[in-house]
């Protein structure tokens, strides 16, 4: 029950409050979806922000979704490896935003029901290096080849690095702020106080002055959070894979004792004797010379 509750309370990351939560959130996506259209609205009413069950994260929340213009865009920021998952989890996210967006009544109309055309993008802000752009494609995970009939689901992946130099960051104003910071950080990180340092001097450069001034205490715990989830992943993942190897060798022991004292076996009833592949069997055999 207490990890449940825990569950619940899904922590905002910078890239969040910035682009949905803020009380400038909605001039920041407008500029956004300008810069990522090639449009000029002006109005910031045309935005219609899109709430949703969280199903990209369990407990950090670092993807928005919106409308506009018969549009559902969904958004997300990553500052770790870029997972290949995306696709399968914002197809989940998307019909979410559409349980949201479209009367319960509408699903049961015998005449076509019209449903904004949805757009996937992923902002990269890691340190690992990463291609300027790249798609993800929800195929690309189907367990048989694509059909006629086959759903499809992209994900425009950008690196919003500074020193990448996208197209986007030139376009977009807040955007090309909030890398700079993210930059700056990253720049005093090791140092004492080093989210205060960079807070400080961002706003002495101008960069997300306004902001930065405004809720520079709220952003400091919010990069904490952030910085702390993202090393528990990749602790939990460091983890996972040593265990992994843990079991692999145990599996292999149990292999190669069954192998040793039963060698006239097969491949296959020694796999159904261990409880594996037969593979693995082949591959035990391969490693011992057995």
């Amino acid at each position: 029950m207490i990890m449940e509750k825990e569950n619940r309370k899904h922590k905002d990351s910078l890239f969040v409050d910035l682009f949905y939560q803020d009380e400038t959130a909605k001039k920041n996506l407008l500029s956004l979806y300008n810069a990522l259209h090639d449009t000029e609205y002006q109005d910031e009413d045309v935005i219609r922000k899109v709430k949703t069950p969280d199903v990209l994260y369990k407990n950090f929340k670092n993807d928005i979704s919106f409308e506009v213009d018969g549009q559902v865009l969904v958004l997300g920021e990553h500052q770790s490896t870029v997972n290949p998952n995306i696709p399968f989890r914002c197809l989940l996210y998307v019909g979410r935003a559409y349980e949201q967006l479209i009367d319960k009544k509408a699903r049961y109309r015998t005449t076509l029901v019209r449903i904004p055309t949805p757009e996937f993008y992923t902002f990269y802000n890691g340190q690992k290096d990463q291609p300027l752009e790249q798609e993800l494609k929800l195929s690309d995970a189907f367990i048989n080849p694509v059909g006629n009939n086959s759903a499809e689901l992209k994900v425009k992946v950008i690196n919003i690095n500074s020193d990448k130099a996208h197209e986007l960051l030139k376009k977009c104003d807040i955007l090309r702020e909030y890398s700079q910071f993210i930059d700056t950080v990253r720049a005093h990180s090791g140092e004492e106080s080093a989210i205060k340092k960079a807070i400080r001097e961002c706003i002495d450069r101008g960069i997300l002055a306004d902001y930065l001034k405004r809720k520079g205490s709220e952003v400091e715990n919010m990069l904490i959070a952030e910085y702390s989830y993202e090393e528990d992943i990749q602790v939990k993942q460091q983890e996972a894979k040593q265990q992994g190897r843990q079991e692999g060798l145990i599996l292999s022991g149990r292999i190669f004792q069954t192998v040793k004292s039963n060698p006239n076996l097969t491949d296959e009833q020694i796999a159904a004797e261990v409880g594996c592949e037969p593979e693995e069997v082949e591959s035990t055999r391969k490693m011992f010379g057995i």
